[in-house]
């Protein structure tokens, strides 16, 4: 039964990545001066309304963002947690779990949202912060952005939820797959970038 679930999952994973790739042209970045000066505006909007312990959730450029924004219907496709006194992310991508700059992070974005998780307080933004730090140097959960998690392994989406578990209120109930468009869904928006 486990191989026919496995060969399920990989030939659903096919068929998105296809669809992906040939649904919608990617978004491609615009000129250089213009591209800096949406840059210096996310980045001003980010520096005034996030805290440590934010999402930060974005629209990319990289055909794998074309990829999940057109597998799960919404129009994002990354998320990271924000650090405000160090201006990083940590982010988990192909390469694993890292961290970024925000400059980095802002570069490779066409649309950013600013969300505050529902379990964030004054207290506890930091703590989520280092939790995600002490994750940086995992692998990428390839196979949990289908459905089959790897404990060890993280998603974007997966390990953003998963570093506030110790807040949880006891009533926490998440789908399978954790899409970044949905994410809005466990608190609010601060910013949208449009």
């Amino acid at each position: 039964m486990h191989k026919k679930k496995l060969f399920y999952f990989m030939a659903l994973g096919a068929v998105i990545f296809f669809y992906g790739c040939l649904a919608r042209p990617v978004i491609k970045k615009t000129d250089d001066a213009r591209h800096r000066s949406q840059n210096a505006e996310i980045m001003r909007q980010v520096a005034q309304r996030a805290q440590t312990g934010d999402w930060l959730v974005i629209r990319g450029y990289h055909g794998v963002d074309n990829l999940v924004a057109n597998a799960t219907g919404i129009p994002l496709s990354h998320v990271a947690i924000y650090n405000a006194d160090s201006q990083r992310v940590v982010e988990a991508e192909g390469r694993g779990v890292h961290l970024s700059s925000l400059a980095e992070f802002v570069d490779k974005a066409y649309r950013l949202l600013i969300i505050r998780p529902r379990w964030q307080n004054s207290r506890n933004g930091l703590a989520a912060w280092q939790r995600a730090r002490k994750l940086v140097g995992r692998d990428y959960d390839f196979l949990g952005t289908v459905g089959f998690n790897y404990p060890s392994r993280y998603y974007c989406s997966e390990l953003v939820v998963s570093i506030y578990r110790p807040w949880y209120r006891g009533n926490e109930k998440f789908p399978t797959v954790i899409k970044p468009g949905e994410l809005f869904l466990y608190d609010r928006i601060i910013l949208s970038s449009g």
